[in-house]
């Protein structure tokens, strides 16, 4: 049960390339990926910290191979995972060719600074032999020296200029099954850019809002960012770039897509900032709910109010909802009808109990 969406997005249709076992574009959903912070090359660390990112619902991981060690390291790593891998290479063409051959599901390169046209063509070569997808990143920090020159800084115009540049180089060769980013750490100078590219290209779309900041600044850039262009159909992939956990970055991806109704997965809680109306101690039982209910990917609604204002009206819309009353007596909602009343002492236990027993009923239908 869940309230009907004011407006559904219309995406806009990309060419569907595959990311492993994952489809991008196309009608395929939109993924969230995220990126390790350890060290590659210590395998069990990177390892646990890519499971740790799966199991909080990324499609795709990138891992870093900025030497030998890490790019081969690649190999080992995939046998333990079971997630794509995408290995974010820089400036030397054999850590991208090892990438591939180590069993990477995809690169993420900038041609432009890979080197000349026969390193470039070793590297697609690698690419298509092994089944193995492409990225072309671009960011305003790191544009060609030309471009850079042309437009005296970095600038919607020039990010684009710079993509199709390097789509052209892979086509060249052929090579079509790529996605594409614009990145900048400024949110209007991104949003243009990826505008103006949709006009320009087909491919998938990965976005971000790059070196975006810590947890709370960077979570409010990034969902403004893109936010503005899901809502436009634009985007196929997202990453949210914080100075924190990998995991924290899933989080706030899967929150994004989950409040446009571009992806449902785990528990939805609408619950209010709480007031002196309240019956119970409504932010702290919210956070306590948020983990106990961690575990569930079925998608379920829950309506946690701590009055009777507003209360009876949004668990009328929700799976499950509870509402505050008085001296304690909180009042307990099934599929939008009330069920029975509920101490406070007993509520998080009995609140718990209903949504696993809901998930449990909606995945064997």
């Amino acid at each position: 049960m869940s309230i009907r969406p004011f407006r559904d997005i219309k995406r806009k249709k990309t060419k569907e390339i595959s990311v492993g076992k994952v489809k991008v574009g196309g009608n395929n959903p939109i993924s969230v990926q995220s990126m390790t912070n350890t060290i590659t090359s210590d395998i069990k660390s990177t390892i646990n910290q890519i499971n740790e990112i799966h199991s909080e619902g990324a499609d795709i991981v990138r891992v870093s191979c900025p030497d030998e060690a890490s790019s081969k390291s690649l190999r080992e790593i995939i046998k333990h995972v079971d997630i794509p891998i995408v290995a974010d290479i820089h400036f030397h063409y054999k850590r991208a060719i090892e990438a591939a051959d180590s069993g990477a599901s995809c690169l993420r390169i900038n041609p432009g600074n890979i080197g000349n046209i026969k390193k470039i063509k070793e590297v697609v070569k690698a690419a298509r032999d092994n089944n193995c997808s492409i990225r072309v990143g671009v960011n305003a920090g790191s544009l060609e020296k030309d471009i850079l020159e042309k437009y005296k800084e970095p600038c919607p115009e020039a990010l684009v200029e710079s993509a199709i540049r390097n789509i052209k180089i892979l086509e060249d060769e052929n090579f079509n099954n790529l996605k594409i980013s614009v990145k900048s750490s400024d949110v209007f100078l991104s949003i243009e850019a990826y505008r103006q590219l949709s006009k320009s290209t087909d491919y998938p779309l990965h976005l971000g809002i790059t070196e975006a900041g810590g947890f709370v600044p960077g979570s409010i850039k990034s969902s403004i960012g893109l936010g503005a262009l899901l809502l436009d159909g634009i985007g196929d992939t997202i990453r949210i770039s914080l100075s924190d956990d990998p995991v924290q970055e899933v989080k706030i991806g899967n929150e994004i897509l989950k409040s446009l109704n571009l992806r449902e997965r785990g528990v939805k809680i609408i619950s209010c900032p709480s007031c002196a109306r309240q019956g119970f101690q409504v932010i702290e039982t919210v956070k306590i709910l948020e983990q106990k209910l961690s575990h569930i990917k079925t998608p379920i609604t829950l309506s946690v109010i701590g009055c009777v204002v507003n209360g009876p009206g949004e668990a009328a819309m929700t799976d499950v909802g509870i509402t505050g009353g008085n001296k304690g007596n909180n009042m307990l909602y099934l599929s939008g009808v009330q069920s029975q009343k509920v101490f406070t002492k007993d509520m998080v236990e009995k609140v718990v109990s209903e949504v696993e027993k809901k998930a449990s009923e909606l995945e064997k239908k």
